[in-house]
């Protein structure tokens, strides 16, 4: 019952009290990124697949510039990351816009989260359950590591997640959430601004 139907309601409702509580933040945080962002812009839309493999368009912070080297090729990730994007990153402001996704529809607070597209082809059977159900702005595997675990970790996680979802179980990923992100806990993995490309053998 929770999972088919008060889930969303849930989804919905404290959406909607946390965009009135906070949507002053992400008004200055929009603005303190586009200086830093050298007028590459606050926001970024990209494709995700979502519930059931729907591609929708994940709305979040930009954290880097769109500076390129001598050959008009972009630079690398850890290149363009701002100090300003670095401390958004850190204390996850940076997920603060998917509320607005969350409340369309796409996505749920909790959930795995949304991957790239290019990703769909990649996965195993098991792994591809992680669509059974919305992608959420955190979940079973961001509080048990984030970017810090491997690729299949986070997988498995994902699938334990899709089969004991609860609400015990979700209230417990939000007070986990609340207690990686005081610590700062698992923002990148070592070497990578945030994480390595999966690419279906990792």
């Amino acid at each position: 019952m929770y999972k088919n139907f008060f889930k969303r309601i849930f989804d919905f409702i404290a959406t909607l009290i946390a965009l009135l509580l906070i949507g002053w933040l992400i008004v200055v945080v929009a603005i303190w990124l586009h200086f830093a962002n050298k007028g590459a812009g606050a926001f970024f839309l990209q494709p995700r697949p979502g519930k059931n493999g729907k591609i929708f368009k994940v709305i979040k912070f930009k954290t880097m510039t769109d500076e390129k080297d001598e050959n008009g090729n972009i630079l690398p990730d850890e290149k363009r990351l701002t100090n300003v994007g670095k401390f958004v990153r850190s204390t996850s402001i940076d997920e603060l816009p998917q509320l607005i996704n969350v409340l369309k529809g796409d996505m749920s607070l909790i959930g795995p989260r949304p991957l790239l597209v290019q990703y769909l082809p990649l996965y195993n059977e098991i792994q591809a359950r992680r669509h059974e159900v919305r992608p959420g702005i955190t979940g079973w595997a961001q509080c048990h590591g984030r970017n810090a675990i491997s690729w299949r970790k986070k997988f498995e996680l994902d699938v334990w997640y899709v089969d004991n979802l609860s609400f015990i179980v979700d209230l417990k990923v939000l007070f986990l959430t609340i207690k990686k992100v005081f610590k700062r806990e698992g923002i990148s993995q070592e070497g990578n601004a945030t994480m390595e490309i999966f690419d279906g053998n990792n």
